[in-house]
């Protein structure tokens, strides 16, 4: 069948030139008349704290950063999770909310 379908495009090139163009201009007429909607977020609320104290070593950022901020945030209303992350000169806490948390 593929063989078939080759042969005939290459007996019909104009035919393949203007299905090509036809196809284009359907595309290009249905992306303009497509209704767009907002796609929702599905994550749960959270806030992402980030220290810097550049030239230090992770195991500082964790005892004097990262660790003071995530035993404080465990103890915040609704609060269901703290995750902290320390690198060299860097510390992320991420704290995850309830549903319904503003």
């Amino acid at each position: 069948m593929i063989e078939k379908i080759i042969a005939f495009c290459s007996r019909q090139p104009v035919f393949v030139v203007l299905a090509t163009i036809f196809g284009i201009g359907w595309g290009i007429y249905s992306l303009n008349r497509i209704p767009l909607d907002a796609i929702p977020d599905l994550s749960d609320p959270q806030v992402i704290v980030l220290t810097e104290w550049n030239g230090r070593a992770p195991d500082l950022i964790e005892d004097q950063i990262t660790y003071p901020i995530v035993s404080s945030m465990v103890a915040a209303p609704k609060v269901t999770d703290v995750r902290g992350y320390s690198m060299f000169g860097l510390s992320f806490v991420y704290v995850l909310f309830e549903e319904g948390t503003d």
